[in-house]
């Protein structure tokens, strides 16, 4: 597989690069939290891809065994070096958003 496809792959789903964006934005974020800052997705589409990013190394689940059960999510060092590029991305969106919204009516 291609390098740039496969992290495409990752970071490219729908729910993906905005979970990433939140997690790069703050150390480390409960479960609710996090539902909270992402408006529209539902439980279980934030949990799929929060496992999914775990599994690819991206994220970091860390369960604390205390009643209530708390659970937090963070950057993991891998994760930690998309931050710059999830950034850009973000600027770039910011700064070229309107126009294409234009070009597309």
């Amino acid at each position: 597989m291609c390098p740039a496809t496969f992290a495409f792959d990752v970071i490219g789903k729908k729910w993906n690069l905005p979970i990433l964006s939140v997690l790069t934005n703050n150390k480390s974020v409960r479960y609710n939290e996090l539902k909270r800052l992402l408006p529209g997705i539902t439980g279980t589409m934030l949990t799929n891809c929060l496992k999914e990013l775990t599994e690819h190394g991206i994220v970091h689940r860390e369960q604390y065994f205390e009643i209530p059960p708390r659970v937090e999510y963070s950057l993991t060092k891998s994760g930690e070096e998309l931050a710059p590029i999830i950034e850009s991305i973000v600027v770039w969106g910011r700064n070229n958003i309107e126009m294409l919204q234009d070009k597309m009516k």
